[in-house]
């Protein structure tokens, strides 16, 4: 319970993780047809990066604050709009002091008939997310292990949605808590997109994690990975990932553009990289 967000909001990993799930919400939203988006580890839902937390780190300033000014190809630009366009409302006067977490950047881009399930165990960030919310018909905030929520909140009423995994990482045992989790949320909802979040650092047991989500047998589950430096030197997050199952076909294409963009802007050294792969799916 000691994690707190707001020390890494607009990191290089928010920035992936924000920028695809701004993708998804659009995607959705192809069709008149409602959906929801569950968020399972919600967090306060909005972020002061002016605050003694989020200064004394300066994450986001390699993160966020290194690309949303930055010159990008323009397909490229295209695909963050979106994400773009809730930092820039929320800073109507320039610059960036606010910053969405993924409630607040999914409840911005919905449309009146789309729903928000936010779920925070935190008391203290529950009452502060639910207070961002108070009085907003379209969504519902729960003080909830989000765990939990893989099975008693699916399948949601609407029957489409978007499911977004992001747990903190700070116990034992948290990769095979997210191959678990899908495999539980998937056989209730499969057709549902699951978006899944984890974090890359030294010792990481990537590849196991990969091969535990290949053995799942789900049809069709993509992979996007971000490193921004060597994992040699360093103790903290060298990358970022994200599973997404049930992807939009258009993904990966996006994926390959969006990433190499993404590294070159937030890159901390000579070997950051990035790919985007199937797991299982689409050869």
């Amino acid at each position: 319970m000691n994690y707190r967000h707001i020390y890494h909001a607009g990191n290089f990993a928010d920035v992936l993780k924000h920028a695809v799930l701004a993708l998804l919400v659009r995607y959705m939203q192809n069709k008149d047809k409602a959906f929801r988006v569950i968020d399972t580890h919600a967090g306060i839902g909005l972020y002061d990066l002016s605050s003694e937390e989020a200064q004394k780190t300066g994450e986001w300033q390699d993160g966020i604050g290194r690309i949303i000014d930055a010159e990008l190809p323009e397909k490229v630009a295209a695909l963050l709009t979106p994400y773009f366009e809730v930092i820039r409302a929320l800073n109507p006067e320039g610059g960036i002091r606010y910053y969405p977490g993924s409630p607040k950047l999914a409840r911005e881009l919905m449309r009146p008939q789309d729903r928000l399930s936010a779920l925070e165990l935190h008391p203290d960030d529950y009452r502060r997310l639910a207070r961002l919310f108070e009085g907003d018909y379209q969504v519902r905030v729960t003080e909830l292990d989000g765990w939990l929520a893989l099975g008693a909140h699916l399948p949601p009423k609407e029957k489409r949605g978007i499911v977004l995994v992001d747990p903190p990482f700070e116990i034992e045992g948290e990769y095979d808590r997210l191959v678990d989790g899908l495999h539980r949320a998937y056989r209730r909802f499969s057709g549902g997109t699951f978006c899944l979040w984890y974090p890359i650092k030294k010792g990481a047991p990537i590849r196991a994690f990969h091969e535990a989500l290949a053995a799942l047998e789900i049809p069709k589950i993509l992979c996007a990975e971000l490193h921004v430096k060597s994992d040699r030197e360093t103790t903290g997050l060298s990358g970022t990932g994200l599973i997404i199952v049930n992807p939009p076909y258009t993904l990966k294409d996006e994926l390959h553009l969006m990433l190499p963009v993404l590294k070159e802007k937030m890159a901390q050294d000579r070997f950051a990289s990035q790919r985007a792969f199937w797991i299982r799916g689409e050869a």
